[in-house]
């Protein structure tokens, strides 16, 4: 699992003109299976997406054709995480 910090690096104005872009990313990748949280952080200064079920390369390519990477108004932060222990109700993959 992976803990992705998106970071803003250009205006709130910029980013709002390039959200539809991204919500239409973003439901593609959920569509697909892997990506499985999303939302902006408080305050506004970026975002947070949980990813799953994915290698690292290919993430970061799927990351790269964000449109606010191709556009250069965020870069990212990604953890990388072993989930062991998971909420009752959720599915998502626990290693054995």
């Amino acid at each position: 699992m992976y803990v992705i910090n998106v970071i803003y690096t250009a205006s709130l104005d910029r980013i709002d003109d390039a959200l539809d872009a991204h919500r239409a990313f973003l439901a593609k990748q959920f569509d697909a299976g892997i990506f499985v949280a999303a939302g902006p952080k408080v305050p506004r200064d970026g975002g947070i997406i949980l990813a799953v079920r994915i290698e690292r390369d290919r993430l970061d390519r799927i990351l790269a054709s964000d449109p606010f990477a191709e556009q250069q108004l965020a870069r990212y932060e990604v953890t990388e995480f072993k989930t062991t222990r998971l909420a009752p109700g959720l599915n998502l993959p626990v290693p054995v």
